[in-house]
């Protein structure tokens, strides 16, 4: 599983959006065309966090699909501009996880083809982010993506602190479409390819975005092939850290806790209690978590509506005061 989403950055339209559209309709064809784009591009690119203090989860879903498609419109004029590039692998990515894959899952025991349709989304939307990654890799390591494939552990090894970010985004992307494509045998091979990246990832950089790696890794740690040790172990570590990069105020390591390691052990009292933590972060607290912690928050209380499902042993009964 993808570790929680968190939407730290998700590009911003506001204010540029009309402009951007006409200036890229009525300039197209013109050596103008790849200047203009390349200065909306940047202002795009560097926006950031926009949409990451909004409490309206909805409201964003229905922007984040037009901020994409703007930022592909700019990449048809300027394709090797490398933070729009670095956007459009988080933006896609966290709109699949956020928007599409959560409904998915929600709609799964009602409407089973509908949840189907859902999911072939957001795996074609994670592969989209992740071939925006390994281009936004290229454009300082020619032909990365083929060397990745040839020795992916050396390839990763030419990455520096100033790749992280586009090595974190194409890991999680990638990880995701892998979650997704149980059946797709092509895909699921590319596993050591993600671990090559995430794992670079953390040894150059492990406090990236308030410890992202780390609650990536909550979940990758469980399905990691070959590595020593206990996974449940490893994945605590992990959450330890997570938790203390944010200083508790993120709800995204306590659900990937729970819904990994608590499911996995059937501990239903721990999965409870990490998710009721989960809930009990303020999300006015940070604004610059505001809306990854209503997007988490949304799914911890799902997690919580199935634990019948999700757990062999029924709740135990509460006690009885004499």
């Amino acid at each position: 599983m993808l570790r929680t989403t968190r939407a730290t950055a998700w590009p911003r339209a506001r204010g540029l959006a009309r402009g951007a559209v006409l200036g890229v309709l009525l300039t197209a064809g013109c050596s103008i065309n790849h200047f203009a784009a390349n200065k909306l591009g940047d202002a795009l690119a560097a926006s950031g966090t926009t949409f990451a203090s909004d409490d309206d989860p909805e409201l964003v879903a229905a922007a984040v699909p037009f901020s994409l498609k703007l930022m592909e419109s700019l990449l048809a004029e300027s394709p090797e501009h490398r933070g729009l590039l670095l956007a459009a692998a988080s933006g896609f990515t966290q709109y699949a996880y956020a928007f599409v894959q959560q409904d998915a899952e929600e709609l799964e025991d009602r409407d089973l083809a509908r949840a189907g349709e859902l999911r072939t989304r957001a795996r074609k939307l994670y592969l989209r982010a992740r071939d925006y990654g390994l281009r936004g890799l290229e454009t300082t390591h020619p032909r990365f993506a083929q060397q990745l494939r040839a020795d992916a552990r050396a390839a990763a090894r030419t990455a520096t602190v100033a790749d992280v970010p586009l090595l974190y985004w194409t890991a999680a992307s990638w990880g995701a479409a892998i979650a997704l494509s149980k059946d797709d045998p092509d895909v699921v091979a590319d596993q050591g390819l993600v671990e090559a990246l995430i794992d670079r990832a953390l040894e150059l950089d492990e406090r990236f975005d308030d410890g992202a790696i780390h609650s990536f890794l909550i979940s990758y740690e469980l399905v990691r092939q070959g590595a020593h040790g206990d996974p449940n172990a490893r994945a605590r570590a992990h959450f330890d850290r997570a938790v203390s990069l944010t200083g508790g105020q993120l709800a995204g390591p306590y659900v990937a806790l729970a819904e990994g390691v608590s499911v996995g052990r059937q501990d239903r009292g721990e999965f409870e209690s990490l998710l009721h933590q989960a809930l009990a972060i303020d999300p006015n607290a940070r604004p610059e978590w505001r809306l990854a912690n209503l997007v988490v928050q949304r799914r911890a209380r799902w997690l919580l509506s199935r634990a019948d499902q999700l757990f062999v042993d029924p709740a135990p009964p509460p006690a009885v005061r004499p």
